[in-house]
């Protein structure tokens, strides 16, 4: 069965007229594009706006729907509230407020934060195991940025470089609540 042949291209622009959202956008300019490039491949065209033939395909199939549904109802994805949270508001302002002391205030053995400390002190406080990579955006909610060695040479020496550049090895990163200096 060939894509959309119950829509329209006008029908397809009409809707475009009345949507919002960037996502709802593309995937209307992107069957639009399809429809009225005579040699454009659902490949070429998905490419052009960073996905593959078979989210074309599928977005054509669903678009498909508008000669029968309301287009809200086919353009726009339905709500998807995601897992609900692991820590409570209370546990989550503790864990906040344990980051913005030095980890030896809560028990923790470290000169300074860092995802696996954190991490750990999430399990050992709270019984709540994330992954590192959720862990590291925990943080910089929690108002800290991380800072790791940056080191400038523009007022010294070449041989001076090459001797510090030598010497210098990159440390673990550190976390550190958000001040300017």
């Amino acid at each position: 069965m060939a894509p959309l042949n119950d829509v329209s291209t006008d029908d397809l622009r009409q809707v475009l007229a009345e949507v919002e959202g960037k996502k709802p956008t593309q995937r209307l300019m992107a069957a639009i594009n399809y429809l009225e490039e005579e040699d454009a491949t659902q490949k070429e065209v998905a490419e052009r706006y960073g996905y593959t033939a078979g989210w074309l395909s599928r977005w054509l199939d669903r678009l498909e729907r508008l000669a029968d549904e309301p287009f809200e109802d086919v353009v726009y994805d339905e709500h998807r509230s995601g897992a609900p949270a692991e820590l409570s508001e209370s546990e989550r302002e503790q864990f906040e407020s344990a980051l913005h002391n030095p980890p030896e205030e809560v028990g923790v053995d470290a000169p300074a934060w860092d995802v696996a400390h954190a991490r750990q002190y999430l399990i050992d406080e709270f019984d709540v195991e994330y992954c590192e990579r959720h862990v590291r955006r925990l943080m910089p909610e929690a108002g800290l940025s991380w800072k790791t060695a940056r080191p400038e040479y523009d007022k010294s020496d070449e041989r001076a470089q090459d001797t510090f550049q030598e010497g210098f090895k990159k440390r673990r990163t550190i976390w550190t609540t958000d001040t300017q200096s």
